[in-house]
């Protein structure tokens, strides 16, 4: 018996021993604001840390935080990472309003539409024009979400139906344009979403499809409306950022890992699974039953010509910070169409 205790005792011993010796170097806290089977969370952050972590060899970890697990609210997550609260963060860019305005440009009414090619033009035009905006963290990847529609309580099949509507943006951008489309703008993060629905709060969204199932948007309303063409409604924008402090403690071959994980193509990783999303929603909202409305080219155009008022308030803003916003707007159009045609 006590030969046997021993035995035990000393297998438990050297089954710790080799745990120990394959825990990681380094591990990196990964804090964002979505339930963890969302789809960023679950189909981007959970396959590029996996990468990571294998291409480490191990030596790196990567702890995912979701639902604002360390603390705080959603806008304060860039900070985050800049202060070292935690090491990576993934967050939407206009949930600081004003903090990022060369950035605003890939926000701007009917500009994208698909979001893994979008991504691409924004990680390029970000690299080549905004950089300052990001010196205080090192940049893993920016990307944007696919094309944007408004989910309502009621119908909404012609701009005049969105006189007055509280409407929820996500971003400075976004809110300029429901004001211009004559709804009445209610800024929040999107975890606020579902309830600011149920409550009354507001009585329609703007979010893509992807984020609906994790918001259960498709069962709280019932009408969903998009546009014809190439571009949707609106995009946002988002960040996937690091603590330089972080960054700077790993040695020279780890730092490579991690910059092979950053750029474009983990840009495109998450763009892919925000187009991906946007399929899953949208057959979810059909699956129940949901009305949707795909407005036809002359009622788009209509919307267009009311929304592209926001560039011109845009162009304004912009250039009392001395930016150019119209060479800007250009340099991201012509980006976009680039990875388009790829």
């Amino acid at each position: 018996m006590k030969h046997s205790l021993r035995t035990m005792l000393a297998a438990a011993c050297l089954a710790g021993a080799a745990q120990l010796a394959h825990a990681a170097d380094f591990t990196l806290r990964f804090h964002q604001f979505l339930p963890p089977q969302a789809t960023i969370p679950s189909k981007a952050i959970v396959p590029w840390a996996q990468k990571v972590e294998k291409e480490s060899g191990g030596r790196i970890k990567v702890q995912h935080f979701p639902s604002m697990q360390l603390g705080g609210k959603p806008p304060e997550l860039f900070d985050q990472a800049k202060d070292g609260v935690a090491d990576i963060v993934w967050t939407v860019l206009g949930y600081t309003p004003g903090r990022f305005p060369k950035s605003e440009v890939f926000e701007l009414p009917f500009s994208s539409g698909l979001a893994e090619p979008a991504s691409r033009a924004f990680q390029e035009y970000v690299e080549k024009f905004a950089m300052d905006e990001f010196k205080d963290v090192k940049v893993i990847a920016v990307h944007v979400h696919g094309p944007g529609l408004i989910h309502s309580k009621d119908p909404i099949t012609k701009l005049e139906d969105i006189k007055g509507v509280k409407v929820r943006g996500g971003s400075r951008v976004v809110n300029i344009m429901l004001e211009q489309l004559g709804a009445t703008p209610v800024g929040m993060p999107v975890p606020a979403v579902g309830e600011s629905l149920s409550k009354g709060v507001i009585s329609a969204t703007t979010i893509p499809w992807e984020v609906t199932p994790a918001l259960k948007v498709q069962q709280i309303v019932k009408n969903h409306t998009g546009f014809v063409g190439d571009q949707g409604l609106y995009t946002q924008t988002f960040v996937v950022a690091m603590n330089k402090g972080a960054y700077d403690k790993l040695p020279a071959d780890l730092k490579k890992v991690i910059d092979a994980n950053s750029g474009a193509e983990t840009a495109a990783l998450f763009g892919r699974a925000m187009d991906e999303g946007d399929k899953v929603g949208l057959d979810l909202a059909k699956k129940a039953g949901n009305r949707i409305y795909m407005l036809d080219a002359a009622e788009t155009q209509t919307w267009r010509r009311t929304a592209s008022a926001v560039r011109d308030i845009w162009f304004r803003e912009v250039g009392g910070k001395g930016i150019d916003g119209k060479k800007l707007a250009s340099e991201a159009a012509a980006l976009i169409a680039k990875h388009n045609k790829k």
